[in-house]
């Protein structure tokens, strides 16, 4: 079983940058972030593969955020900048088996979740 523990949320004025880190206890190839926005659905947003070279992103944080890792940590980290009222939700960490090399956008596909970490907006 691998733990996964997000950090670095928190509040911030509309058009700030906040990074949050996601470290795992174990071993982990695709990981992904999401969050929930109050009264809304899981939402994904972004993903990255196992070496780091392959990165998805959902449109609406296009440009705006960027998954990272490195692996000699099992850390994955999301840069968000330019963030908006609407990005305001908790946010999630989650990775795949380990033996599981491909990126993937349903939340239904990953095994491992941390707790979320809060991320507040305001305008």
């Amino acid at each position: 079983q691998v733990q996964m523990v997000e950090s670095g949320g928190g509040l911030v004025r509309a058009g700030g940058s906040l990074r949050l880190s996601c470290a795992a206890s174990g071993r982990t190839c695709t990981m992904g972030w999401f969050r929930r926005a109050p009264g809304k659905e899981l939402e994904f947003v972004a993903a990255i593969s196992c070496s780091g070279d392959s990165t998805d992103y959902a449109d609406s944080v296009k440009g705006r955020f960027t998954i990272s890792r490195d692996n000699a940590e099992n850390t994955v980290y999301l840069q968000m900048n330019s963030l908006k009222p609407e990005d305001t939700a908790v946010y999630s960490c989650a990775a795949r088996l380990p033996w599981v090399t491909s990126i993937s956008r349903e939340y239904r596909d990953y095994v491992y979740w941390g707790q979320g970490t809060q991320v507040t907006v305001s305008s």
